[in-house]
């Protein structure tokens, strides 16, 4: 097993993949495209929920965005991988562009909740994939070893960062005159990032893939990949439980503007260990470090039942957000272990597939046991799903190794 893989970083080892050549461009680009990443959706739940003055109408819109990002995630994947990134990155900017000012047009006509759950699920499928791409770039302008390590989990550590600031940025803007500022600068952004992304010159010299047929399945023709799309759903259902729980146990406090804090607060201790986890992982071995820590993020969430106050409820976040880092690593270190050669970009869409699914599955379920038998009920049942699909990873953990690239009629499913 390569070091990258299954070894720690150091602090050098960030600074040198962060000054290789080439890399001062899209780094910053891809900053300024995916600051937004975790702003687009809550901009718009709060935006429709000031026009329309539903929760429930604005819920459904987020969700429907989800969806769209659940499907696009791997088609602009494949994309990438087929086309480089440049040529897919600027079609699905200008039609997120396009996509975001329907959506803006039709809120402000007073649309039926349907056709914006429509028009949100457009922005989610053409948001574009500079995450995926990004993520793979590294490969390419990194040689393998502690470096490339270090980038992957800088890309990890980033969106951890992102999906901080975000929702904040969103909700600050949400105060402003117009309902839809947040909506437009966060679009902005993004529409500016991706396109200094796609244009920048190491990224133009990413060309096509090599013509030739291609595995119908792509990245999950490995069985690496499918365990490790398994522990990705996994780390996503227990998030999602989470994000419906916490509010609600502020909100039974007597305290429902506590939550988003409470969220926050994991999110501040996921970062600050991640960094730390990064330079001495544990376990060492790939397949056993994706069922364990899915497993302790599962018992660490179940522990947030206990609690009698909000106080204790913090404290009790904080323990748990410190395993959210070690696993978006340890997922992005998987994939250049288990994905078949040139499909990195939609094996990363694949991960954010798997998170993004697990997340509608974890919010739909705990708000059904939050509204039967109260929060504790949903996070002690986030725990028993994480230790269950933790348990199918660990039964998989001998598919946690180098893909194989199959012959040209292996591809296609001849027979050699």
């Amino acid at each position: 097993m390569s070091h990258s893989a299954s070894g720690g970083t150091t602090l050098a080892d960030y600074r040198a993949a962060l000054t290789a050549p080439g890399t001062r461009g899209p780094v910053i680009a891809s900053v300024l495209a995916r600051l937004p990443i975790a702003m687009i959706g809550i901009a718009a739940l709060l935006y429709v929920q000031r026009e329309t003055g539903s929760f429930a109408a604005a819920g459904l819109v987020s969700a429907g965005s989800l969806v769209g990002v659940a499907a696009g995630s791997v088609v602009q994947g494949r994309l990438i991988d087929r086309f480089g990134p440049t040529r897919p990155l600027l079609t699905t900017t200008v039609l997120f562009a396009a996509a975001v000012a329907t959506l803006i047009t039709f809120i402000e006509a007073g649309a039926p909740t349907a056709l914006l759950v429509v028009l949100a699920g457009g922005i989610g499928i053409t948001e574009p994939m500079v995450g995926s791409a990004s993520r793979a770039l590294w490969g390419r302008l990194v040689p393998a070893g502690p470096a490339r390590a270090a980038a992957y989990s800088y890309e990890a550590i980033s969106m951890e960062v992102f999906f901080i600031l975000g929702p904040g940025f969103a909700g600050a803007l949400a105060a402003a005159p117009w309902a839809g500022t947040g909506l437009v600068l966060g679009a902005s952004a993004m529409v500016t990032g991706s396109t200094l992304f796609a244009l920048s010159p190491v990224v133009r010299a990413w060309g096509a893939a090599p013509s030739g047929r291609r595995p119908l399945l792509g990245a999950l023709a490995s069985p690496g990949m499918r365990t490790l799309a398994i522990a990705a759903l996994g780390f996503g259902v227990v998030i999602g439980f989470v994000e419906v729980a916490v509010p609600a146990s502020a909100t039974n406090a007597g305290h429902a503007t506590v939550g988003g804090l409470l969220l926050s607060a994991w999110s501040v201790s996921s970062v600050v260990f991640g960094v730390a986890y990064s330079l001495r992982p544990w376990p060492r071995q790939m397949g056993l470090r994706l069922p364990v820590l899915l497993a302790a993020f599962g018992g660490m969430v179940a522990l947030l039942a206990l609690p009698g106050s909000l106080w204790g409820l913090a404290l009790a976040m904080l323990g748990a957000g410190a395993l959210i880092t070690p696993q978006s690593t340890a997922h992005s270190a998987a994939i250049e272990l288990v994905a078949p050669e040139g499909t990195a970009a939609e094996a990363f869409g694949w991960v954010i597939t798997s998170v993004t699914l697990g997340l509608a599955f974890g919010q739909s379920v705990s708000g059904y046991l939050v509204e039967a038998s109260g929060p504790p009920a949903s996070f002690l049942a986030a725990g028993v799903a994480a230790v269950a699909l933790a348990a199918v990873v660990f039964g998989l953990r001998r598919t946690i190794r180098p893909a194989t690239t199959p012959a040209p009629a292996e591809l296609v499913g001849a027979a050699a």
